[in-house]
């Protein structure tokens, strides 16, 4: 594969002056979208906040009916455009109050009059305040106004400082769902965020509403807001007696993880009041899910206000909040939690409005996998998950609660389980033989019930032989709290055998249902990659992460192919060695590229008990929990954006083998060549990146056409059979010029990346 004749199209070393790293540092990045969302058939104004979003020239949105406009990118207003603001302010006031007579105390009461008869039709002020013509501010927009430079929950958010402006038009037939928004600028494409189409009318917050919320609204709504520090808003709305009424909020769903804040998003609380001030119910979340869900049945007619809160009163601009309010279905158990492809399943459910009590799922020309349903027309409703799988389906029967009385199955098997009760077991037994391999997983906490599993695999005797309690998934990135149970184990003899299963907090009753998978391992793999939006200046290479997700067992090679790419882009390093579980590898883009996003796809094929897998790698974003945890976030596709230059240089050319680097601890050499055009005249110099401890760089040679690389081994910290790909990153030093002339100073300058050297360490 890498063969010595192989010439590969590289980076244009040593002339540049932006390298790759510093395009992946600077890459746009979204951190926050007001409002997350709209209503089918309308056309509103979003404001997207975050870094290196200046130069934003247009947006894409995932699926269709959706279409956005860049409006202008709007810098946050100076001191003195503020300064300016206030005192237009106050010159329009003053105006007013001219207009209400020549006493000023009885201009000034009349002037509070006319803002509280406001009230109710309280306006929305713009995204950006440069669009107000403040000499022409009616009573209640000035009061609207005041308010907002008056407010002191303001402060500045540098990762949040560069704002765009959009405008969305949502058609009326438009599929109704969370979308992702990425926004195209002159360094690329930016992360995805989600946008959400909906068809309930929507409002937003009006300041100041901590006190009392200054409109009414109508119900069924979604309702949309930011938390600034210390911020609490207020909803307020009318409702009769016997409602049965939910608030679900989306806050964490949103913006799923904050990297500098603590526990790492936005906890939402929620309360509601009656027109005396009465607190009537509260909820600071719904189960293990941080975002939280308020039932409440209405004793009387009349107002009632909704507040919602962060939980320990932090904010700022991406304490960004929906809140889905009216006589909504939810859900809240349903079992079976999965079924079998290819046939339909008869699923009951239990909650709050529901249009039926139970609904058929059809598993025909579906895939094995997890799936989000719909329990009702109105898209506000959240989906429930339903889990499709191959194996023989069964209901777990009682009484098995001990090994005495388990339950016999067949495997392989799929079990749909429920602990009815607090402090339930299930025990099933089965038949096996001596040296047999068995898995058993369970599914509940990535089916979003509140099963907290533990495993145990015991013989006929009750002597335990194998036991979990939580296995971690890093496929399912949402997931903080890793509470499903997986094991793999070899039975010992020939006979019968008891898996047990329980919830580890001694939980039960209707939603802690489960479904627990017993068969022989079966090894696999699933792929993650990131980022998700990948830019590339044309002629340059890129690092991308690749992540397997070992399964079962399954340890070997997994190769890697890129797909549906531009011409001429090619993939370094596509190669998952044997025990890994990541590597860097990189694309390297050709000197003419369309100016284009694109979705491309990685793909990594094995071969496993001589058959061959072939997976689909999924984007993912690595986002980071509270300074400190780590999670690959899906993403709808992979996208490849070339950014042109503005200056034509020659291209330089890689052409090496895999690399072999002895245990002896002597060198090799790997050659690096330019094209043939370019004569370097500045000194190169080669670092590697994330390197395994033990490979180092010697010597780097300047030759014709190129570079020489000598890497040395460490023989005490390597071990024969080491696989992996070497990343370097190539710098010049520059001569530092004052007024036109050199200083005799040199800085370090950054030029790119190499394409990815693949290695293995032997013996000699």
């Amino acid at each position: 594969m890498y063969g010595v004749d192989r010439v590969r199209c590289c980076l244009w070393l040593l002339m540049a002056c932006l390298c790759t790293a510093a395009v992946a540092q600077n890459a746009p990045d979204i951190g926050f979208l007001y409002p997350a969302g709209g209503q089918r058939g309308t056309t509103f104004q979003v404001l997207v906040g975050g870094q290196y979003l200046k130069g934003a020239t247009s947006a894409t949105v995932s699926g269709t009916g959706v279409d956005v406009e860049v409006i202008r990118f709007v810098k946050a207003m100076s001191r003195k455009e503020l300064n300016d603001l206030g005192q237009a302010m106050r010159a329009r006031q003053r105006e007013i109050m001219k207009s209400l007579g020549k006493d000023k105390n009885k201009a000034w009461q009349k002037l509070q009059e006319q803002e509280k008869m406001a009230g109710e039709n309280m306006p929305e002020l713009p995204m950006d305040l440069r669009e107000l013509d403040v000499d022409k501010l009616s009573v209640p927009m000035l009061k609207a106004l005041r308010d907002k430079l008056m407010d002191p929950k303001r402060q500045p958010n540098a990762q949040l400082d560069d704002r765009v402006l959009l405008s969305v038009t949502i058609a009326p037939d438009a599929r109704t769902g969370a979308r992702e928004l990425r926004l195209l600028t002159n360094l690329g494409l930016s992360n995805p965020i989600l946008l959400n189409v909906n068809s309930l009318p929507e409002h937003r917050e009006i300041e100041p509403n901590e006190e009392r919320a200054l409109k009414v609204v109508s119900v069924p709504a979604i309702l949309n807001g930011q938390i600034m520090p210390g911020d609490v808003d207020r909803f307020r709305f009318r409702a009769k007696r016997g409602q049965r009424l939910v608030a679900d909020v989306k806050a964490r769903a949103l913006i799923p993880y904050l990297a500098d804040a603590v526990p790492g998003w936005f906890q939402a609380v929620l309360a509601l009041y009656d027109s005396e001030g009465r607190e009537l119910a509260f909820v600071d979340d719904f189960r293990f899910d941080p975002d939280p869900v308020l039932r409440f049945e209405v004793p009387a007619d009349g107002e009632y206000e909704l507040l919602i809160r962060d939980s320990i009163y932090r904010g700022r601009e991406d304490f960004v909040y929906r809140i889905a309010i009216g006589e909504l279905p939810f859900v809240e158990s349903s079992f079976p939690l999965g079924g079998r492809v290819g046939e339909s399943t008869r699923v009951s459910l239990k909650g709050w409005n529901l249009p039926a009590k139970a609904l058929t799922i059809n598993g025909k020309g579906r895939h094995p996998g997890i799936r989000r349903v719909a329990v009702s027309a109105l898209d506000a409703a959240r989906p429930i998950l339903f889990a499709l799988d191959s194996p023989v389906e069964q209901s777990d029967r009682e009484p098995n609660n001990l090994w005495q009385s388990a339950q016999p199955v067949t495997l392989p098997v799929t079990i749909n389980g429920n602990f009815s009760r607090p402090g339930d077991w299930d025990v099933f037994q089965f038949k096996g033989r001596k040296g047999q391999g068995v898995s058993a997983e369970v599914f509940a906490r990535r089916l979003n019930t509140p099963v907290d599993s533990v495993l145990k695999l015991t013989d006929t005797r009750g002597v335990e032989l194998a036991v979990n309690d939580d296995e971690n998934d890093p496929a399912a990135g949402l997931t903080t709290h890793h509470a499903d149970s997986r094991l793999v184990a070899t039975l010992p003899a020939d006979g019968s055998y008891c898996l047990h299963i329980g919830d580890s907090q001694g939980g039960g009753g209707d939603a802690y249902t489960y479904r627990l998978r017993i068969r022989e391992p079966r090894p696999d793999f699933k792929l993650r990659v990131t980022p998700s939006s990948i830019n590339m200046y044309r002629g340059t290479t890129v690092g991308i992460n690749v992540v397997a997700i070992r399964r079962e067992g399954f340890e070997g090679d997994i190769e890697l192919e890129l797909l549906d790419a531009p011409e001429g882009v090619v993939l370094d390093g596509g190669r998952i060695p044997a025990g890994h579980d990541k590597v860097m590898a990189t694309l390297t883009a050709p000197r003419e590229m369309p100016e284009e996003s694109t979705p491309i796809r990685i793909v990594g094929t094995a071969e496993v008990g001589g058959r061959q897998l072939r997976r689909n790698a999924v984007a993912a974003e690595d986002m980071m929990q509270a300074f400190l945890w780590r999670h690959l976030v899906p993403a709808d596709k992979l996208m490849l954006t070339s950014i042109p230059r503005k200056w034509a240089r020659p291209p330089a050319y890689l052409k090496t083998d895999e690399v072999t680097i002895p245990l002896s601890g002597e060198s090799m050499v790997v050659r690096f060549r330019t094209g043939a055009n370019y004569k370097p005249k500045d000194k190169i110099e080669l670092e590697l990146t994330d390197a395994p401890e033990g490979i180092s760089i010697s010597r780097v040679s300047t030759v014709a056409g190129g570079v020489d690389v000598t890497l040395m081994g460490d023989p005490e910290k390597l071990t024969p059979g080491l696989k992996g790909n070497l990343i370097m990153t190539a710098f010049t030093q520059r001569a530092i010029y004052q007024k036109g002339k050199p200083t005799g100073k040199k800085r370090r300058s950054p030029l790119g990346l190499v394409p990815a050297v693949p290695f293995t360490v032997a013996e000699k």
